[in-house]
């Protein structure tokens, strides 16, 4: 068996339970953050019109959210009035936001950090 067969797995070579390893990501993350960043991407969710302060100190703290706004969207009123609550705020900072994924989540970044509207790859 050559040193790529070893890898790819040659013809009828089938993985076994040994072949795989574990990686251990909560070593990664204790270990990522052992330096505090200047900025962070942070994840959120907004049900209602109570969860938009908490994201709104995340933008004013100069973090970049991604919030899921899925069932924001069944109430038509208080979805409207929150995305303009995220909107006066990444126009107060400065910042920016975006509708992404069929406008299943809004980005909104902070200070001085615009989102390209260029998509990167994938075509279209």
């Amino acid at each position: 068996m050559g040193f790529l067969d070893s890898i790819i797995g040659g013809k009828g070579a089938t993985p076994k339970e040994d072949d795989y390893m574990d990686l251990d990501l909560a070593a990664y993350e204790e270990a990522a953050g052992e330096e505090p960043a200047l900025m962070y991407v942070k994840i959120a969710t907004i049900n209602d019109l109570k969860d938009t302060p908490r994201v709104k100190d995340e933008v004013y703290n100069n973090n970049i959210v991604i919030i899921d706004i899925q069932k924001l969207k069944l109430d038509k009123i208080t979805f409207e009035r929150v995305m303009k609550d995220l909107k006066d705020v990444a126009k107060d900072v400065n910042g920016d936001i975006i509708g992404i994924g069929d406008q299943r989540y809004v980005v909104i970044t902070p200070t001085s950090v615009k989102i390209s509207r260029e998509k990167v790859g994938g075509g279209n």
